[in-house]
């Protein structure tokens, strides 16, 4: 892997928010495909296979890489962005929903490494590795709404990660935290994640928090979201056919 370029950046709004990457002559930032909103003057782009962290990796390296982002859901390809000019220039993205961008240092991080769920990258300085994380643990991938394959982003340099409305971190000390399973953004390596079941059987039916809970349990840091998108399209669906889903899922459990 090669050392992170040091890039700049701002965040500019609140509900939906814009990252602004301010580039130094021959530095480079990788995002996801679509992702740009606005360049400046001597930024040159170029879509790619692969996140261009190790640059002897022939052919086949890259396809494996690249295949391991489908896995999660995510482009074959990234772009890079790179000024070619001179002194500084810009480049901004946004996330592809309502939320917050939250920026991680990943040299602050537990192994300089995050795993994050897996449609939460939308950028980070050249440098930064992306790989798919499995949990280990069954339960969470056929019950844990994000599944068991969750993305890892290891590296020295900044990596942007976005989150459906509010973020909220929270620091366990060997503790657990019990979150609804679309909540999870990302958290430290450390963290255990699994998938419990919520309660006895009337809560898991009536009591509107899912049949499953995520546990984290350990040391480190977690990034929840207020609104997963998950939940974002079930409420800007309209009511008539929630209700029909609702009632369809509680008839066939009467029968």
């Amino acid at each position: 892997m090669i050392n992170s370029h040091e890039i700049d950046y701002k965040i500019f709004g609140h509900d939906i928010q814009v990252l602004e990457v301010e580039l130094d002559s021959n530095e480079t930032v990788i995002a996801e495909a679509g992702a740009m909103v606005y360049m400046e003057e001597g930024i040159d782009f170029q879509t790619k296979m692969g996140d261009g962290s190790n640059p002897s990796q022939g052919f086949l390296g890259k396809l494996v890489s690249a295949g391991s982002r489908m896995i999660t859901g995510e482009s074959l390809f990234m772009t890079h962005f790179t000024h070619r000019g001179y002194g500084k220039s810009r480049v901004a993205f946004s996330a592809p929903y309502p939320g917050t961008i939250l920026p991680i240092d990943l040299r602050q991080m537990r192994n300089s490494s995050l795993i994050a769920q897996k449609d939460a990258f939308l950028a980070a300085a050249l440098g930064t590795k992306l790989s798919i994380h499995f949990n280990q643990r069954l339960g969470s991938g056929f019950f844990g709404g994000e599944g068991f394959i969750l993305q890892r982003m290891q590296g020295d340099g900044l990596a942007f990660v976005h989150a459906g409305g509010t973020v909220v971190e929270k620091e366990l000390n060997n503790q657990t935290l019990r979150v609804d399973t679309g909540c999870v953004v990302a958290f430290e390596e450390g963290i255990d994640f699994s998938v419990q079941r919520a309660g006895g059987l009337k809560s898991m039916i009536f009591g509107g928090e899912g049949i499953f809970l995520a546990t984290l349990r350990g040391t480190g840091r977690v990034w929840l979201q207020s609104m997963p998108v998950k939940k974002l399209i079930e409420a800007l669906m309209p009511h008539g056919e929630n209700t029909k889903k609702e009632g369809g899922m509680f008839s066939s459990f009467m029968e």
